[in-house]
């Protein structure tokens, strides 16, 4: 696996010296990334937020890079929210040009390093256009067979809820079967990530202590990371610091080891 960073990693760094750190025999499956930050860090430099948000990109490309590297299965961003609609309109159009110039640059490096990208969220409320173009990529890379990147787009933790309950009551309304027979299984079947490993380790950038309706139901046993670092600089280093805090930490998923 180290030999997977040989060109990308100098030697003597501090990157290469946490890099030596990581156990490759107990890396997370499935990393989640709450990009928060990039409003603040804008404004400290004295540029308008969407500046940040730019900035930020130049993180997923680290992100996704590094994991991809490391052989993580599913790597899920969060990039925009159902509450993200109440930013103002010059913000959130910014960000729908970004996502849209984004997905036209880095499709063919995404596709050339064998990931397979995917949106999650309400993609029907996107412009038609966006829509188009998640569609195009997702077709494009669906069968690359390397890490799974999810976009989380116009998406909510209790909507995704919901609407995967409802799915799994009208499935057995169909097949004529009793709601008393409903299991958490046939709600996970139904949710936008029922494709993915469970979500071992959630890392929140700059600073906040709350997962802001991110993957309710999938974060029930996550090991969450918070970092004071801005996501615009969030980069390879502290990736590796992430799963270094995470293979230090003891899961216990509700029971008990021999050192509790």
């Amino acid at each position: 696996m180290v030999e997977n960073f040989a060109k990308v990693v100098k030697p003597a760094s501090k990157e290469a010296e946490l890099l030596a750190k990581i156990d490759f025999a107990r890396l997370p499956q499935h990393i989640a990334v709450i990009m928060d930050g990039n409003g603040r860090w804008a404004k400290q430099r004295g540029k308008p937020r969407i500046f940040g948000h730019r900035a930020g990109a130049e993180s997923v490309r680290a992100i996704l890079d590094t994991c991809a590297r490391l052989q993580i299965k599913a790597v899920t961003l969060y990039a925009f929210s159902t509450e993200n609609w109440k930013r103002p309109e010059d913000e959130v159009s910014g960000l729908m040009q970004m996502l849209k110039l984004y997905l036209k640059k880095e499709l063919k490096t995404v596709h050339g390093n064998n990931i397979k990208f995917q949106a999650i969220g309400k993609i029907e409320g996107l412009g038609e256009d966006l829509q188009k173009q998640i569609a195009a990529a997702m077709k494009y890379t669906e069968k690359n067979t390397g890490t799974v990147l999810s976009v989380a787009l116009n998406y909510g933790g209790r909507a995704e809820i919901t609407e995967a309950c409802k799915k799994a009551a009208l499935d057995f309304q169909r097949n004529g079967r009793s709601l008393e027979e409903l299991t958490e299984a046939d709600i996970e079947r139904n949710l936008y990530t029922h494709n993915l490993p469970e979500v071992d380790l959630m890392i929140r950038t700059s600073g906040e202590y709350r997962i802001s309706n991110f993957l309710l139901w999938q974060l029930a046993y996550s090991e969450i990371y918070v970092t004071p670092t801005l996501f615009p600089d969030f980069r390879r280093e502290e990736v590796f610091k992430a799963i270094l805090d995470f293979q230090n930490r003891e899961r216990r998923f509700g029971g008990v080891t021999a050192q509790s």
